[in-house]
């Protein structure tokens, strides 16, 4: 399934948790935290301004983007979690 976010909307799926173990502990799935790191899928064409003027968004598909712990909206794509979210809720974008 295709899906093409609107305006200045991302749709992102976030990227699995590296899992340490420290001192023989295993922490179950249901204790953890949900990672911040997420992977761009799609992005908008862009959001408008009072002109109603384009302004071409800044994130592009394939990059690697940190967004905060409560952002966006969870989507369920082809039984894989997404989350869709505005541009400015990103936090950074992580550069390799």
């Amino acid at each position: 399934m295709k899906v093409k976010p609107l305006g200045d909307r991302i749709l992102v799926k976030r990227l699995d948790a590296k899992e340490e173990v420290r001192g023989g502990i295993i922490i179950p799935d249901s204790a953890k935290e949900k990672p911040l790191e997420a992977e761009v899928m799609a992005v908008g064409d862009g959001k408008r301004n009072d002109k109603g003027e384009l302004i071409p968004m800044t994130v592009k598909v394939g990059d690697t983007i940190l967004l905060g712990k409560y952002a966006g909206t969870e989507v369920k794509l082809n039984d894989v979690e997404h989350i869709i979210l505005r541009e400015d809720e990103v936090l950074a974008v992580i550069e390799k």
